[in-house]
C-alpha cells in the first residue's frame, strides 16, 4: 500500500495528462505531492525526508513549467530527483561508518562491507543511469511517449533493478536466516 501512496502524484499525473495536458498533469501533480505529504503527517506525526525532497523539486520545475509555459523543466524533474538521490548514496560513503543501502537494510540483512560497498555503488550507478535515460526519452521522443515512460518505464526499470538487488542478497537472507 505504501508503494501506491508514493506513486500517488505520478498516477495521478499521468491520468491528469491523458485527460488534459502536460499543464494541467503538472498542477495536479504538486497539488497530489502536496496532499501526499499532509496526508503522511497526518498520519504519522512527522515528514518522510522522501515526500519533502520529492515536493520541494516538483514545486521548483512544476512551478517553472506553469509559469513559463514550457514543459522541459518538469521533464528535467526525475533526472534531478535521481541524481540527487544518486549524491545522497555517494556521499552516505564519507559519512559514518555504514554505506545508505547499509543503514536502509542492514537490520534486515547481514552482509559482509564490501557487499555493501557494491550495492550502494550499485544504486549510484542505477540513479545516474535513470537520470540519463529520462533527459533522452525526454529529448528523443514525443511528450507523450515521456509521460508513459515516466510512469511505466521508470518503474519498470526500478522494479527490475530491486530484485536483481533481492536475487544478489538471498544468499545472504539464507545465511542470516541459518543462523537464527
Amino acid at each position: 500500500m505504501k508503494f501506491l501512496f508514493d506513486l500517488f502524484p505520478i498516477i495521478l499525473f499521468f491520468v491528469a495528462y491523458k485527460m488534459y495536458d502536460i499543464y494541467v498533469a503538472t498542477a495536479v501533480a504538486i497539488a497530489a505531492a502536496f496532499v501526499q505529504t499532509g496526508l503522511f503527517w497526518m498520519k504519522n506525526r512527522k515528514f518522510e525526508k522522501m515526500h519533502l525532497i520529492t515536493l520541494g523539486i516538483l514545486v521548483v520545475f512544476g512551478g517553472l513549467t506553469l509559469l513559463l509555459r514550457d514543459p522541459v523543466f518538469i521533464k528535467w524533474k526525475p533526472t534531478v530527483v535521481n541524481w540527487l538521490f544518486g549524491v545522497t548514496f555517494l556521499g552516505s560513503q564519507f559519512i559514518g561508518q555504514k554505506t545508505l543501502v547499509e543503514r536502509m537494510m542492514g537490520h534486515a540483512i547481514t552482509a559482509p562491507g564490501p557487499v555493501w560497498q557494491r550495492l550502494n555503488w550499485a544504486w549510484i550507478l542505477f540513479f545516474v543511469f535513470m537520470g540519463l535515460i529520462n533527459l533522452y526519452v525526454a529529448y528523443n521522443f514525443s511528450e507523450e511517449t515521456w509521460v508513459n515512460f515516466k510512469l511505466f518505464g521508470m518503474m519498470g526499470l526500478t522494479l527490475v533493478f530491486v530484485f536483481g538487488q533481492a536475487f544478489y542478497l538471498s544468499r545472504y537472507m539464507e545465511a542470516d536466516e541459518e543462523a537464527k
